[in-house]
């Protein structure tokens, strides 16, 4: 595996690790006006990379594979979404600002369930930077080294708030700063895992390609949908979270597109 593809698989993991950062800088808790921000934020961003990143090249690449193409882009994404819902089931987490965890019943403290639920997200997060850096490895997949990285940079910019959000209500918690820092940035660790895995299933059947890329994308969407979308649509001034779905839409749309 060249350097370029390991920086790449690492970039997002460093914007987690920026964010969790901010824990000792930042002395008050984010507001939940700009919490709202930062989710719909992320949103945007995932689903401006589900379309440009992961769909259309599924369908281009089954085009081109002689295949019908919208046969794997609809058997990945659905396959992708279950994927997510069993996990969500089984792996106990708590979400911000929510009292009752999710998952099977366990002893876990509510700062390990915290700590899980964003190590949830950032499973399909992992596998999209994974299998389009597997395209690029693979060749003749229509994927560029400059596009993987523009997903990777995209979903680095997203996971630097999504770390401020984990490490600062854990500091507020009674978490020390440099417990609360370590939490995040674990929570990050598991995209590079992710994106290894990925990278080493699809590279021993290239030809499932479009259906990994597809999977990613309706994992992405799971958690888009479930969790970030209805948390930044919470309580009073529901349209700041809308407007950062849109601010996230476009930069990842503009990353792709001018980067691809």
């Amino acid at each position: 595996m060249n350097r370029n593809v390991i920086i790449g698989l690492l970039i997002p993991f460093l914007g987690t690790s920026l964010g969790s950062a901010m824990v000792f800088f930042m002395k008050n808790n984010i507001k939940a006006s700009v919490q709202k921000v930062l989710l719909g934020f992320a949103a945007g961003v995932m689903i401006a990379a589900s379309i440009w990143s992961l769909i259309n090249p599924a369908i281009e690449m089954a085009e081109e594979q002689g295949q019908i193409s919208w046969v794997p882009a609809s058997i990945g994404f659905l396959l992708g979404i279950v994927f997510l819902l069993i996990l969500d089931s089984i792996i106990p987490h708590i979400h911000l600002d929510k009292e009752k965890p999710e998952g099977i019943k366990s002893k876990l403290k509510n700062t390990t369930m915290l700590v899980l639920a964003v190590t949830l997200h950032n499973i399909p997060e992992g596998m999209a930077v994974g299998v389009v850096f597997a395209g690029v490895l693979a060749g003749n997949t229509g994927m560029t080294l400059a596009g993987a990285i523009a997903l990777s940079i995209g979903i680095a910019i997203q996971n630097f708030p999504e770390g401020a959000i984990i490490s600062m209500p854990l500091k507020s918690e009674g978490v020390s700063k440099l417990k609360a820092f370590s939490y995040g940035t674990l929570s990050g660790i598991v995209e590079p895992i992710a994106a290894m895995v990925t990278i080493l299933i699809t590279s021993m059947i290239v030809p499932i390609l479009p259906y990994i890329l597809s999977f990613a994308a309706g994992a992405m969407i799971y958690v888009v949908v479930e969790e970030l979308i209805p948390e930044s649509q919470e309580g009073e001034h529901s349209n700041i979270g809308t407007i950062g779905v849109a601010i996230g839409f476009i930069i990842m749309m503009i990353l792709d597109i001018a980067l691809g």
